[in-house]
């Protein structure tokens, strides 16, 4: 299976180069498990589902502790068909049959008991799309009740859901909604904008 993002981040900020260059070293201690490649408009991480959003959490976590505005804008993908496998991208939780679709939402509402405290707030939007399936909307449903039940539901929106709470609770459950909806071989998208620090939040 091949896994990963195109991650971007914008700081509103004169600073802007030392606040990008000091979160992108939030990914040091994941480069063993990733492979990253940096260009003028975005960063590519690719690599297990578990270890990119563990990477893109610390990394805007970095990034908007330090209280200036930060957005970061992610294309996530897993499964699509029009990349070749890639060995780093082993992910043994994608093996096996495919499980009832309530279990695995409880399944991923266990797991985010797990999720760490990071100590920076993060309000996001996102989108699934499950791509090649007959049962998408039932996928997209499930996920969309999974959401509901995770502690970072904030509301629908047209398009998209919102999330918000701490980055680490956030992140999680984003990563469940990715890895735990839509087919284990599928290809599974997921259209990802989350802010910290907003101005817009307290205007």
């Amino acid at each position: 299976m091949f896994s990963g993002a195109q991650i971007s981040l914008y700081p509103m900020s004169s600073d802007f180069i030392w606040i990008i260059t000091d979160a992108l070293s939030a990914l040091d201690p994941y480069r063993e498990h990733l492979r990253i490649e940096t260009d003028d408009i975005s960063t590519l991480i690719v690599g297990p589902p578990e270890v990119v959003f563990a990477a893109m959490r610390d990394l805007y976590s970095v990034a908007g502790k330090g209280g200036v505005h930060c957005v970061l804008s992610a294309t996530i993908s897993r499964g699509c068909p029009g990349e070749p496998d890639d060995a780093i991208c082993n992910a043994p939780g994608f093996d096996g049959p495919e499980e009832p679709l309530a279990e695995r939402m409880e399944t991923a509402l266990a797991a985010l008991k797990d999720a760490p405290h990071k100590g920076v707030d993060a309000s996001a939007q996102f989108s699934l799309y499950v791509l090649g399936s007959n049962h998408h909307m039932d996928e997209i449903y499930g996920c969309i009740d999974f959401v509901k039940q995770s502690g970072a539901f904030d509301r629908a929106k047209n398009f998209c859901t919102r999330l918000k709470g701490d980055a680490g609770l956030v992140f999680a459950t984003l990563e469940q909604a990715f890895c735990a909806f839509g087919s284990k071989q599928g290809h599974v998208t997921i259209d990802l904008t989350v802010s910290a620090n907003s101005p817009s939040v307290t205007a």
